[in-house]
């Protein structure tokens, strides 16, 4: 009886893909489609303190395709154990066990590391904006707040 490989391939450049995620939208360099040709409220103000942090990317179906790829690599996997009942059991044991850790994978690879910006604006008052770290930040430096409530960035000045 001939197997067929390229099932385990097909499954791994799934898992693979779970790591592609976009983090440049967490970049304060980066603007939205929507936010573009719109004009943006600007605000001024000093770096308090800076954080580093991570940001969990993902939304509502956040590893789903992690789970499946782990499932089916780890069901392939299992599969190759044993005979009759016993090989039933392991591909279940490897569909599941591979299932939690391509969620993991996936989980992992969809984190970002990010700087938590404290900024006391020239009002007197402060905010906080995480994005990611794809610049040096420094307590003390002047900088721009660009938007406002969900859609804030900080920008140097």
């Amino acid at each position: 009886m001939k197997r067929t490989h390229y099932l385990p391939v097909l499954a791994l450049g799934l898992l693979t893909l779970g790591g592609c995620a976009n983090t440049d939208t967490y970049s304060g360099d980066v603007y939205s489609g929507s936010q573009a040709k719109t004009g943006q409220r600007v605000t001024y103000g000093t770096i308090v303190s800076v954080r580093p942090v991570q940001i969990q990317g993902g939304d509502q179906n956040s590893g789903v395709l992690g789970g499946l790829g782990g499932a089916v690599i780890g069901g392939l996997l299992g599969n190759q154990i044993g005979g009759g009942s016993g090989r039933t059991i392991a591909t279940a044991a490897g569909a599941i066990g591979g299932s939690v850790a391509g969620k993991k994978v996936e989980d992992t690879a969809n984190k970002t590391d990010a700087w938590e910006l404290e900024v006391r604006r020239d009002t007197g008052d402060s905010v906080i904006v995480v994005q990611k770290a794809d610049r040096n930040w420094q307590a003390g430096q002047r900088v721009r707040l660009i938007g406002s409530g969900a859609n804030m960035s900080v920008a140097p000045y």
